[in-house]
């Protein structure tokens, strides 16, 4: 009977991560994914005729160019060109499969009007999301950030980074409610407002990240694959196959085998699999996990660029929640063929949010309008399910579906929590090849 330190069940960008840091750090592992293709609920469709299909929608007409230019993500999001996801993609050295492009802008929606968030001292300046006290304000207050050293508390401003919340390092600075909402909501990219209440190291941290994110790339601090997110999760089955590990794809899996209490084996097809660790999408173990809310995502095709977006081929736009009397902000992205995603002159679009009330299209609205006129829209909602315990004692690790954000933060977060339960252990990058030397790249 073949037996496997670890088996990955579904081959979502978590999942695969998961599975390739396992491989470098020398573990036998067996992927297995009951669907034909690889992505799981994050996947790129091609060609676009299967996109229609998969939604029910009557076949694309002509205008839409041939169906294999497309691949379209169906959870769309962003990579912060300095985030740990970039790292772990180095530290693993699937990027020698991908080619990145830099994201054009990232852009706030307020009082009714798109405003570019400000990525220079000069945009700062010109930018008509503050005014003008409230920019000499702000100037000091990333000044106070990008120079802020967590074991260096002369850098604190005579503030606890630990205890300190967020809502008072604003007040510090003497910041408006607007500052703080694009800052808390575009900069330090939080989901809902329950940070300003919290230690403000966590926020002071993930602004930096968006600041030396930006600092390598100068429009925005964001990055997206050629040929979409499907090229992820293939990057990772050729590094699985450089370490001798196996995939299989489209095979039912029929039973996870327990032994008194933890994980022995799966089984699949006729064929048992022995594991001493399993990695899941909550998919293959509908009753490890629970609902913890909705959310609704709307694909848009489009044959423009987005209105007040300086005609961007890629932009990422968040519209804040307290405009729209909301819990969660809404996000927009949009993609185009600069990215081999679209045929020539076509724009893919995609907006998302929690779902709050009983009519979830209508909460979209205030993205949708931003798009128009819109050629084709696909809607999906779906339940965004997070599981019941933390696995260590069957040793089955589940992993959360993905949230409406346009940015992959909260799936890194949740890869390095996992990563953490797994092991035992943090992740640290280092070079594998370096032996014990502490290089970043």
């Amino acid at each position: 009977m073949p037996e496997f330190d670890v088996i990955v069940l579904g081959t979502g960008l978590k999942e695969c991560v998961l599975s390739g840091l396992m491989s470098v750090n020398g573990k036998k592992v067996l992927h297995i994914d009951c669907n034909p293709y690889y992505g799981g609920e994050s996947a790129s469709i091609s060609p676009l005729e299967e996109l229609y299909k998969r939604f029910q929608v009557p076949a694309p007409s002509t205008s839409m160019g041939r169906g294999k230019d497309w691949n379209v993500d169906l959870i769309p999001k962003f990579l912060l060109a300095n985030g740990q996801l970039v790292k772990m993609l180095l530290y693993t050295e699937v990027t020698r499969y991908l080619d990145f492009k830099v994201v054009e802008g990232s852009f706030v929606f307020k009082g009714g009007k798109l405003h570019k968030v400000p990525c220079t001292e000069t945009e700062t300046q010109n930018s008509d999301l503050m005014g003008m006290f409230d920019k000499r304000r702000f100037r000091k207050f990333m000044s106070f950030i990008l120079n802020f050293e967590e074991n260096d508390p002369r850098t604190h401003h005579d503030m606890d980074p630990r205890r300190t919340t967020m809502r008072d390092v604003f007040r510090h600075f003497d910041l408006g409610d607007d500052v703080m909402e694009f800052t808390g909501h575009a900069l330090a990219l939080h989901v809902n407002d329950d940070y300003l209440e919290q230690p403000c190291l966590t926020t002071i941290n993930r602004i930096k990240l968006y600041s030396e994110s930006l600092a390598r790339y100068s429009f925005s601090p964001f990055l997206y694959p050629l040929f979409g997110l499907g090229e992820l999760p293939q990057g990772f089955v050729r590094l699985s196959a450089v370490y001798g590990n196996c995939y299989m794809l489209n095979r039912r899996v029929d039973e996870i085998v327990m032994e008194g209490g933890h994980v022995a084996a799966v089984r699949s097809e006729g064929e048992v699999f022995r594991c001493k660790q399993l990695i899941c999408d909550p998919s293959y173990v509908p009753e490890r996990v629970k609902k913890a809310g909705r959310i609704i995502r709307v694909i848009c095709l489009l044959n423009h660029p987005i209105k007040n977006t300086h005609d961007a081929n890629s932009c990422q736009i968040i519209i804040p929640q307290t405009h729209l009397n909301r819990k969660s902000d809404i996000y927009v992205c949009l993609v185009s063929y600069s990215h081999n995603v679209a045929t020539e002159g076509k724009y893919i679009a995609a907006v998302s949010t929690m779902v709050e009330t009983s009519n979830p299209e209508k909460e979209v609205q205030p993205g949708l309008a931003l798009l128009e006129p819109i050629m084709e829209k696909f809607v999906s909602v779906s339940n965004l399910m997070v599981p019941m315990d933390d696995g260590r004692r069957s040793q089955i690790f589940i992993s959360r579906s993905y949230d409406p954000t346009t940015h992959f933060e909260t799936d890194t977060e949740d890869i390095m929590d996992l990563y953490r339960r797994i092991t035992g252990s943090e992740f640290i990058f280092r070079n594998p090849r370096d032996g014990d030397s502490d290089s970043d790249e």
